[in-house]
């Protein structure tokens, strides 16, 4: 096993962010799993507003956090097209 990696890239351009959209990977696709994401999120934080639930609230925060990664990475992606 070798202790070099090769850095990804995302939308062209060579970044350290955890949670991008890899090259190669169709925009409708990265669309649909955003969508799916986001119905999870909105799930969570109906849970803890209506059962007070503070995990299901932590995580929707975390998972809004990733959400907003990938919605950032495919505008970076888009406006590289443009």
């Amino acid at each position: 096993m070798t202790d070099d990696f090769e850095p990804l890239t995302t939308a062209g351009v060579e970044q350290t962010d955890l949670f991008t959209v890899r090259p190669g990977i169709p925009l409708a696709q990265a669309f649909d799993e955003l969508s799916v994401l986001l119905g999870c999120i909105r799930h969570l934080t109906d849970e803890a507003e209506m059962e007070g639930d503070l995990q299901a609230g932590s995580a929707a925060r975390i998972l809004s956090s990733l959400a907003k990664a990938l919605i950032n990475d495919m505008e970076s992606g888009i406006n590289r097209l443009r």
